[in-house]
């Protein structure tokens, strides 16, 4: 139902993740039980979680550790890993900066040409050391570096930008972007993404996406909300791209995963995705807690660098364990950030599910909080996140 904001404009009610909560069923199973697998361009993983490409969450050696315990890495192919040889002392400045002069330090770090040569380079690496490789890139670089990344036998391609769609009004008029194109050419699977709303997510399939990345601007290290205005609650909008995913089943019998993106820091923020309808989630500021990550205890958005709008802020996460501890326990914390795929099985043996599917189908409320999605960065430093 529409709520009249005044008397020219009316909006929808839309929720946050935080703004939900999970209703017990009438029966329980063994966490031991529930079935977290998930598939994705036919590769299939025990943990439905993806680490985000951003430079302080996933370089080689995080992508080849999180395949190995059941998970996903993407590599960012416009990031620090493809502009130099070696990324080292570029992070280390990164990380040591002040606050003031970060933005034009990651302007002027940036501003080195991204190498097809590295892009190879990494790719190769990963597989070289068992890892899947995925690699992200925004839709204006894809059509150049997604042919590279498949030489170079990449896994799953993710083709990403604060919003995605098959149209874009250029100066001149209509342009199409022509993404059925660029997945039929593409020798592997082509995720899209970010969208929030059924429409575009139900153009985005019919243009073949593999998966659809669900979320705009409601990351901790993200900043689009308050820099311009745009996204939907993350709740409502997994809801609405998840019922695109089933009428769009129901029309052609092709099931492709929605993946939730962005403001999802807690195990209970993953299952709640997934009670949405999410098939799983992708998150950054958990991984770069992890003492394998490339940020050295910090976090920062795709789009910080840009020379024209600067979005993303940096976020002093800290380091809290092991990768394996974030994933797979033991648990050293109990705030929900350590086990995340033991939180996953936990939620669904109290709720009843067996399995993913089953997990988007349980029951949800309404139960709004004194912390709302639009807060997620207040939530951050609660967790010790912030800056």
């Amino acid at each position: 139902m529409d709520i009249q904001i005044g008397r020219g404009k009316t909006a929808r009610r839309a929720y946050g993740i935080d703004e939900i909560a999970l209703v017990p069923g009438g029966k329980t199973l063994d966490p031991n039980v529930a079935d977290t697998f998930w598939e994705i361009g036919g590769i299939r993983r025990e943990i439905p979680i993806i680490a985000s490409a951003m430079d302080g969450v996933v370089d080689v050696d995080m992508a080849v550790k999180l395949s190995e315990l059941g998970a996903l890495g993407v590599i960012n192919l416009d990031g620090i890993q493809t502009r130099y040889d070696d990324p080292t002392p570029i992070l280390e400045k990164i990380a040591s900066v002040g606050v003031t002069e970060f933005v034009s330090l990651m302007q002027e770090l940036y501003a080195e040409p991204v190498k097809p040569e590295l892009i190879q380079k990494r790719i190769r690496e990963v597989k070289e050391k068992g890892g899947i490789a995925c690699a992200s890139s925004i839709p204006v670089n894809a059509f150049k570096y997604g042919a590279i990344a498949a030489e170079a036998g990449c896994d799953l391609f993710f083709l990403q930008s604060t919003v995605v769609s098959t149209t874009h009004i250029a100066a001149e008029g209509l342009v199409s972007l022509d993404l059925a194109k660029f997945c039929k050419e593409m020798p592997m699977p082509v995720l899209m993404g970010n969208c929030v709303t059924y429409d575009v997510t139900l153009e985005l399939l019919r243009a073949g996406a593999a998966g659809v990345l669900v979320g705009i601007g409601p990351g901790a290290a993200c900043t689009s909300r308050g820099v311009l205005g745009v996204g939907i609650p993350q709740a409502t909008a997994v809801a609405d791209c998840a019922a695109a995913r089933e009428d769009f089943f129901k029309e052609t019998g092709k099931y492709v995963p929605i993946i939730a993106d962005g403001g999802l820091i807690t195990g209970g923020d993953i299952c709640k995705s997934i009670a949405c309808g999410a098939d799983a989630v992708m998150i950054g500021s958990p991984f770069a807690r992890a003492k394998e990550a490339p940020g050295r205890g910090f976090h920062w958005g795709m789009a910080t660098p840009s020379p024209v709008l600067p979005r993303g802020t940096r976020i002093r996460v800290g380091t809290t364990g092991s990768l394996e501890q974030i994933l797979r326990g033991p648990a050293g914390l109990d705030d929900g950030t350590h086990n995340l795929l033991g939180a996953l099985k936990t939620s669904m043996g109290t709720l009843g599910a067996a399995t993913i599917r089953e997990m988007q189908q349980v029951e949800v409320v309404i139960a709004p909080s004194l912390l709302t999605e639009g807060k997620v960065y207040q939530k951050a430093q609660q967790l010790g996140m912030g800056k």
